[in-house]
């Protein structure tokens, strides 16, 4: 499974604008209050991106836009901003982003396994096995499912169980952030710099073979590695720490680590020659380079400007169910090819048609499932959070 089997979680909401893919928590805000509708737009970037790479499979869009640093990091911005508000306690904050979590996954969990155990016969292996299902509803490890189930002559693919379960990843990944965050928190304070670098440096420990550690253990130590330092990152953006460096120092030292990493990746390359999923040191550079100029770079938009207003709708519906899009979205890509067989579609048309037909199933899926985000979150339900009614509302004279 690539290092990107799916990828994306959302945030809660601030009063104003729909929640964003950091699972739980209160959004970004600009100062003033109104939601930071930059931040608010990489979000939905980065979760098109990580659709758009899973019906394509263009490695080089890994180097184009590194989603998964950029959500990172801003979901590690999130955690900070919650744990400094006056009043609250890191097991609060801990406690309410699982809860944001856990609900959305749980109904996810409960159609995967009952298409396994009810529709495909599958059983899960032994003691360890039984047990491992229970990472479908608190995902700290791999949850098992078949390599190949049911048969060619079916309505999905044969590999479907791995793509419906290859979202989870990003899940473990962001639960042990969250549950680690209250210690890296107390590091950064008392050393921000070794604090941010120290990932990047155990990455080119357990992400190049130098030190391995076999099995899902392994894997979960090398992502909680690629990924640290942009979580951290957004430490260090909350608290303006990186606002205090020269911007010129900031970007000349970020592009210099970009550059080794594509230089590492060059002679360190997979089957799919520059996916960075395959080459985790490079990721985890690159990564952390773009995200550093990301948000030195960082206008604060109230709201989005000129022609991207037309987008407004959508980035705030993205942001609001990201979680529902991120774990259906892999399942529902597996459901279009066999759907396309049944229309007549030709392979030669068939990605661009499975991409067309992609987002009328997600839009289902949001519609059908997208509520319990609302509902975990506190919030009052909304089946198409989109927030132009609160605008509407908000611009009418007094």
């Amino acid at each position: 499974m690539s290092a990107e089997t799916t990828r994306t979680a959302p945030a809660a909401e601030v009063p104003g604008q729909g929640g964003a893919p950091a699972p739980g928590g209160a959004g970004d805000l600009a100062p003033g209050g109104s939601r930071d509708r930059y931040l608010d737009l990489l979000r939905a970037l980065a979760l098109l991106r990580v659709v758009v790479y899973h019906v394509f499979g263009w490695a080089w869009l890994t180097v184009l836009f590194p989603s998964m640093g950029v959500m990172f990091a801003l979901a590690g911005s999130l955690t900070a901003r919650s744990m400094r508000r006056p009043g609250s306690s890191a097991r609060q904050v801990v406690a309410s982003r699982l809860r944001r979590l856990l609900p959305p996954l749980w109904v996810f969990s409960v159609v995967v396994l009952a298409l396994l155990l009810l529709g495909s016969g599958w059983t899960p292996q032994g003691p360890w096995g039984v047990a491992g299902t229970l990472n479908y509803l608190v995902p700290v490890g791999a949850p098992p499912y078949p390599e190949r189930i049911g048969s060619p002559s079916g309505v999905l693919d044969t590999d479907w169980a791995r793509d419906g379960a290859g979202p989870l990843w990003y899940l473990r990944a962001y639960l042990w952030f969250v549950v680690a965050s209250p210690l890296l928190l107390w590091l950064f304070r008392r050393a921000a710099w070794p604090t941010l670098f120290a990932p990047l440096a155990l990455t080119a420990v357990f992400g190049t073979g130098l030190v391995t550690v076999p099995g899902e253990t392994g894997e979960a130590v090398k992502d909680f590695c690629v990924h640290g330092a942009c979580w951290v990152l957004g430490f260090a953006h909350q608290d303006g720490t990186l606002a205090r460096v020269p911007r010129y120092v900031t970007v000349s030292g970020a592009s210099a680590l970009m550059a080794l990493g594509l230089w590492w990746a060059s002679g360190h390359q997979g089957e799919e020659r520059w996916d960075l999923n395959d080459v985790p040191l490079a990721q985890g550079l690159w990564s952390f380079g773009f995200v550093v100029i990301l948000l030195v770079y960082a206008p604060v938009w109230t709201e989005l400007p000129g022609r991207l207003r037309r987008w407004d709708g959508l980035v705030t519906l993205a942001n609001n169910r990201a979680v529902t899009v991120y774990l259906w979205h892999n399942l529902l890509i597996a459901l279009t090819f066999p759907l396309l067989d049944l229309a007549g579609i030709g392979e030669a048309a068939s990605l661009p048609a499975a991409f067309l037909l992609l987002w009328p199933l997600l839009a289902l899926a949001v519609l059908a499932f997208g509520w319990v985000e609302d509902l975990a979150a506190g919030r009052r339900i909304r089946p198409w959070p989109t927030g132009r009614r609160r605008r509407r509302v908000a611009g009418r004279p007094a």
